[in-house]
């Protein structure tokens, strides 16, 4: 199939907001696709490698305005500028293949399969073992050959796959209720649905929808290739803990640590984070306590990995175990310097899978086949009980003992993956708010351009007379609050860099959060977990202090 197809297709998904119109318009160009349809799935979820791959384009928006610049002749600074204004790469791409001022580096239509190869072979650089300086002008240097070769409207769309965001509003939902329509009259979605739940590979599952619909069903978890952890909801207190799992339930420490599904296929073992990224490599020390103190031959289990000091033995926050997951190079450096141990807490897979059998079975499975070690090894901290005070000394210990709170998980549920469906539940205490200053921030893309996100966040540090930065504010800010965020801070800005904008502390939040964590990243010190914004404080006209910041981190 050609790609302009495919471009024409998702600039029609992109000009409407309804469902069922997405639905149909995906439908007509999944039946059409005969050979092409599972690289055009792949496509269509924004994500052109999956991540169970172990690879990734590994480009960043910086790396593509060369990209283009290459690819059209164009200069970087033209790019930039044309990218603040319209927020959104994939417009400029298109403007600037549009009008750009080289021939074509090859002639040819683009077909998916060439678009898709191509995207596969970028990827495949990060193992070929050149360094990383090389690799990225390799990268370089083939996106913008397929760049070149594209039409304006194409440009679009790769390049927005390149950055993974597509913005044509399709999910997984979307995708497979035009599954359903195209190959099955809008019947069995649910069956879709459990496919992609036990494969995560939409591409399998649509290659299995063109042969019927008992290939969808005989599809199941494969070894080796991490699916959907099942998600948690949260709950403020105990009672509607019990409220959404029953009564009794099983009570599990909840760890600041690493959430990790661990495959192991006739003895080899690998580690997925909550991501699916392979990071078995980054943790051996990981790897070599599953393969002394798991006893099975083939299974998949959920548990936690978490780090302590080597030297005081202490426990260290996820912030510092986060350095190992992303490590390529003195990996047993850091294995010295954050060991780690594993904390199973379920098991999905024994010899078959186990997604359909209730959590107590599947909890009494998972004691048989694990010989605990004090430090490498051991099963979740764990209790049943149906008493709130029994809940509550349990959540006390685990705050006492650094770690974030409890789990509260229902003994007769299922293993949904991927959906918080109240199966289990956590349950955090309430941090102390704080006042903090917007020092900063960046110009939104793509439907929020023309707002400032992605708030840096400032505390002031008395001894220096200056603020220092604590975090960044980038999820869950509504339309309504980037507006007024906006029209704040434009009249304070001091200087901007690309999208980057400096402010003058003025504007002063407060600010709610999860939990503070020590951080070099921000000049602070210290940093906010998930912080979300309660309100403005048209009262206060400076932050709180780093002083509070490091009580409150004391008391935590």
């Amino acid at each position: 199939m050609e790609y302009i197809e495919v471009a024409e297709t998702f600039e029609a998904l992109e000009s409407t907001q309804k469902s069922l119109e997405k639905t149909d318009i995906l439908a007509e160009l999944f039946q059409n696709s005969n050979e092409s349809l599972p690289n055009l799935v792949l496509l269509s979820t924004g994500t052109p490698i999956p991540a169970w791959k172990d690879i990734d384009l590994g480009v960043s928006s910086k790396t593509i305005v060369k990209v283009i610049s290459e690819a059209t002749g164009h200069k970087e600074s033209e790019i930039e500028e044309k990218w603040k204004e319209k927020g959104d790469l994939g417009l400029v791409a298109e403007e600037m293949v549009e009008n750009k001022k080289q021939r074509r580096l090859f002639q040819g239509e683009l077909t998916v399969e060439k678009v898709v190869k191509r995207f596969e072979k970028v990827a495949e650089m990060e193992k070929q073992g050149i360094s990383e300086s090389i690799s990225m002008d390799k990268k370089i240097k083939e996106l913008a050959e397929l760049v070149s070769s594209a039409k304006p409207i194409e440009a679009r769309y790769i390049v927005r796959a390149t950055v993974d965001h597509l913005r044509i509003g399709v999910g997984t939902g979307i995708i497979r209720d035009a599954l359903s329509k195209a190959f099955f009259e809008d019947k069995h979605a649910e069956e879709i649905q459990t496919a992609y739940d036990l494969t995560n590979d939409f591409a399998q599952v649509a290659e299995a929808c063109r042969s019927g619909i008992e290939e969808v069903k005989s599809l199941e978890i494969q070894l080796f290739k991490p699916i959907n952890s099942m998600l948690a909801k949260k709950v403020e207190t105990i009672e509607e803990g019990f409220e959404e799992v029953g009564k009794p339930a099983a009570i599990d420490y909840k760890y600041d640590g690493m959430r990790a599904q661990i495959h192991i296929k006739n003895g080899e073992v690998k580690l997925f984070t909550r991501r699916l990224e392979d990071v078995t490599r980054q943790f051996p020390d990981a790897e070599k306590a599953i393969k002394n103190h798991v006893d099975v031959e083939n299974a998949i289990i959920d548990a936690e990995i978490i780090g302590y000091n080597s030297e005081t033995k202490e426990l260290v926050p996820f912030q510092k175990l986060s350095k190992r997951i992303k490590r390529k190079y003195d990996i047993e450096k850091m294995v010295e310097q954050i060991p780690v141990e594993v904390r199973p807490f379920d098991i999905i897979y024994l010899e078959e899978s186990l997604v359909d059998k209730p959590y107590e079975k599947r909890w009494n499975q998972l004691q048989k086949i694990v010989n605990p070690e004090k430090r490498e090894l051991r099963l979740v901290d764990h209790i049943v009980t149906d008493k709130e005070e029994k809940v509550q000394e349990m959540q006390q210990k685990s705050l006492a003992e650094g770690q974030e709170g409890i789990m509260m998980k229902s003994m007769t549920s299922i293993y949904n993956p991927g959906s918080r469906v109240g199966y289990m539940v956590k349950l955090k205490p309430v941090m102390e708010t704080l006042d903090l200053a917007i020092i900063g921030g960046e110009w939104s893309e793509g439907r929020r351009t023309g707002w400032i996100g992605s708030l840096k966040l400032g505390c002031w540090n008395e001894s220096k007379q200056e603020y220092q930065e604590i975090g960044k504010m980038a999820t869950g800010l509504t339309d309504k609050q980037l507006e007024e965020i906006t029209d704040r801070l434009e009249p304070i800005i001091i200087s901007e860099d690309g999208k980057e904008v400096k402010v003058r502390p003025e504007v002063i939040v407060e600010a709610e959060y999860e939990e503070i964590q020590r951080s070099p990243s921000y000049s602070s010190g210290y940093a906010l977990r998930f912080p979300r914004l309660k309100q403005f404080r048209e009262d206060k006209k400076k932050a709180d202090s780093l002083n509070k910041v490091e009580r409150i981190y004391g008391d935590q």
